[in-house]
């Protein structure tokens, strides 16, 4: 049996549902797809095999939503990092608009599930918030509001005295609320998501690391420690704990440690001022911050990242002086977790699905987006490894490209952080 990966400590894992049972595969046997890596990709994937009838089964390393679906912070945005006339500048017209309409219909195809399987994840739509911290901002914001207002996305702009409302004071300058966005509690997502592909049919199995993918009898062959499967097709969505399993896709993305903390709940007074409706926020600093209240009371910040573990820990400090910042009022803030996971960056800021091989797909690079847009992913992979016809989603295929100098990526990323920072500085 493989040596059992113990679910890091944080919030969510302090908190979560319980966990399906998800025993070790042992033996071999056969299906009609295999998908490796538990996260929202994984499991989105496995639901939606499962659910059209597909003999799935899902191997991942540890359990599902070890990784950075289980440790990120729980907002749920639909939309890419790229505005949709960047896109249609760089995929063209029609490309632009399946990816737009996809990656649009995330969030709510996330609640629907919830809604859909009777998860228990602590799930509110009640919108996400993208702040101005400078007024150079507002103009990039009306009219990505404007865009989605037109294409009946529950856009709505915020002058300041309203966003300041919202936040308990007038830090940001503006801004626009998209209403299908939100906020869960993640690990219990994930855990939710594999319970509903266990009730479809699919077979789940943690601590499964796929050590060899290998060519066999005209499909593929993936070697376990104590067992193995024989599938047509595979559907990879590892994300920020890419391996080597298949030749340069490790290799064509960035991962980067995204980083929280969380205070103890907090008194009733400060609640109702800070966020109260439920709504989750992010704004326009080069390095982000982003923060909402969970279901507790417990203010869950973000932002930063670094490319070491050792570098992200340096983060908690920053991070809870932005929380001691916006929390002014408060004479002493006490915090209660803190912790990270890895996400994957790709440098055009696009998610990455590839056709590796006949019958081998991936899907992976969601530039801190992961909650909704993994979620689509893996219901878009599902479609490409059962061949569906006219798909209601969809995005293209790229060729993997590994990064020049990927070995540096560390070096990279820390200087990249210290450059936003000193623009982020000069903006104050």
């Amino acid at each position: 049996m493989a040596n059992a990966q113990p679910l890091p400590p944080s919030l969510w894992a302090a908190t979560a549902a319980p966990a399906p049972p998800t025993p070790p595969l042992t033996g071999e046997r056969t299906a009609d797809v295999a998908v490796i890596g538990g996260g929202f990709t994984g499991l989105s994937a496995a639901l939606h095999l499962a659910e059209q009838g597909a003999d799935t089964v899902l191997l991942e390393a540890a359990e599902p939503g070890w990784g950075a679906s289980g440790r990120n912070g729980g907002q749920v945005i639909p939309g890419l990092k790229e505005d949709p006339w960047q896109i249609k500048e760089r995929f063209g017209q029609d490309t632009a608009e399946a990816m737009v309409r996809s990656s649009g219909a995330a969030a709510d195809l996330v609640f629907r599930l919830i809604e859909r399987h009777d998860i228990d994840c602590e799930a509110r739509q009640s919108g996400w918030i993208q702040a101005a911290h400078t007024a150079a901002q507002l103009p990039l914001l009306r009219r990505r509001h404007d865009f989605w207002l037109v294409r009946g996305a529950g856009a709505g702009w915020l002058e300041r005295d309203e966003l300041a409302a919202l936040v308990g004071d007038d830090r940001y300058h503006g801004g626009w609320i998209d209403r299908r966005g939100g906020g869960l509690q993640p690990l219990s997502y994930a855990r939710g998501l594999a319970r509903a592909a266990q009730t479809a049919g699919a077979a789940v199995h943690g601590q499964s690391p796929v050590l060899k993918l290998s060519r066999q009898n005209g499909g593929w062959r993936l070697a376990t420690p104590d067992g193995a499967v024989e599938a047509r097709q595979v559907v990879i969505g590892t994300n920020g704990y890419t391996d080597h399993l298949w030749p340069g896709l490790a290799e064509s993305v960035v991962p980067v440690f995204s980083v929280q903390v969380a205070t103890r709940p907090l008194g009733e007074n400060v609640r109702k001022s800070l966020l109260p409706g439920g709504e989750v926020l992010s704004d326009t600093h080069r390095v982000l911050w982003y923060f909402r209240q969970d279901a507790q009371g417990r203010l869950v910040m973000g932002g930063g990242g670094s490319a070491y573990e050792k570098g992200a820990e340096k983060i908690y400090g920053s991070l809870q002086q932005r929380v001691r910042d916006l929390l002014s009022q408060v004479p002493e803030v006490e915090f209660e977790y803190a912790w990270n996971g890895l996400v994957a960056m790709t440098t055009d800021h696009y998610p990455h699905l590839h056709e590796l091989a006949p019958g081998l797909w991936a899907g992976l690079g969601y530039n801190g987006r992961g909650v909704a847009m993994a979620t689509m992913m893996g219901r878009i992979l599902a479609d490409r490894a059962l061949g569906t016809e006219a798909p209601e989603h969809d995005f293209p295929s790229l060729p993997v490209r590994p990064l020049p100098l990927h070995f540096l990526r560390g070096i990279a990323v820390t200087a990249m952080r210290a450059y936003y920072r000193f623009r982020d500085a000069l903006d104050r």
